[in-house]
């Protein structure tokens, strides 16, 4: 791509760029005559089983920092893993630099523009789009501790017909603290509070939670739920993911090793449309798949408790015709 794209780059880069993208092609080239030679030999060669995949929208330092993270700190594994970006903004300044970052230093990645909608829940086309029987589904700005992957990729050698979906304590930006979970109540305009089992943490076996943000979540690809087509813009995923994982016969476990750290602040806010209506619609969407009625109380409580916060009733209430 580099080399049919040169004729755009200044005369005094041309070299450079070309020089870059021919020692990339051979170090590619021979990697894999490497290990046609090893597999000749008779020597073990592991085969990747995880995809850690991310959804971005004009994020490119985010997509950056995480996939240049997962790869400083989690090399012993990164023969075994793959790194899937679903860009819902390719055309944009930062999906030009998140295609050139991924597809010119990225061995193991593959970039995938999607631009059929706009949403959060693009995240679901990391399951639509993973190459391994295994996936790890994270936002575009999330670290993982040093060492998280490989247990992860262990607990699947060892469970590998899992129908469980996996997720893990969210590190404080302390780094001292962390929450294990959402206990399924209402604060402001998200369903979730953040809670900490601190026993279960410290004892460190997985336990069975009621939710987590979905900003990190894992599961055997052919045991991925799905999310509803219908929902868009922004949030409203936790407690419906959750609750379809145990209708199908699954249980939402926190793997205490696997600790994540997630960007919340952004200077210079978000550049992915945030609309609330949007995401009341989400809840009530999903919360009606789930319950099978828009009249069970589950469903009447979220059009009530965005009535309190001072929401359009008429324009809540159109969202259960």
């Amino acid at each position: 791509m580099a080399i049919t794209m040169i004729w755009w780059i200044p005369p005094h880069r041309q070299f450079y760029v070309f020089a870059r993208a021919v020692l990339f092609l051979c170090l590619r080239t021979m990697k894999m005559f490497l290990r046609v030679i090893a597999i000749s030999k008779g020597f073990i060669i592991k085969t990747p089983v995880l995809t850690v995949g991310m959804a971005t929208y004009n994020d490119y330092d985010g997509v950056y920092f995480s996939v240049q993270a997962l790869r400083m700190y989690h090399p012993e594994v990164m023969d075994q893993v793959k790194i899937l970006v679903i860009d819902n903004k390719p055309d944009s300044p930062h999906g030009e630099e998140v295609k050139r970052f991924i597809e010119s230093y990225v061995e193991n990645g593959r970039y995938v523009p999607f631009t059929e909608w706009e949403s959060s829940f693009v995240k679901g086309q990391v399951f639509e789009h993973a190459q391994c029987e295994y996936v790890l589904c994270i936002d575009c700005h999330v670290l993982l501790v040093p060492g998280a992957l490989a247990k992860l990729i262990s607990y699947y050698n060892t469970f590998p017909n899992t129908r469980d979906l996996l997720q893990g304590p969210l590190v404080h930006d302390d780094l001292q603290n962390f929450y294990t979970h959402f206990e399924p109540k209402w604060q402001e305009q998200m369903f979730g509070t953040w809670a900490t089992a601190q026993p279960s943490l410290d004892k460190g076996d997985p336990f069975e939670i009621p939710m987590q943000g979905c900003g990190l979540f894992s599961c055997k690809k052919e045991h991925w739920v799905g999310f509803n087509p219908a929902f868009r813009g922004f949030g409203g995923e936790e407690w419906y993911l959750q609750e379809k994982v145990r209708k199908q016969g699954g249980k939402v476990l926190c793997m205490p090793f696997l600790k994540w750290l997630h960007r919340f602040g952004r200077p210079d806010k978000p550049k992915y449309p945030l609309d609330m209506y949007a995401r009341i619609r989400n809840f009530i969407i999903g919360w009606t798949e789930i319950y099978e009625n828009k009249e069970h109380e589950a469903v009447q409580s979220i059009v009530n408790h965005f009535i309190e916060q001072g929401y359009e009733e008429e324009k809540i209430r159109s969202y259960l015709e």
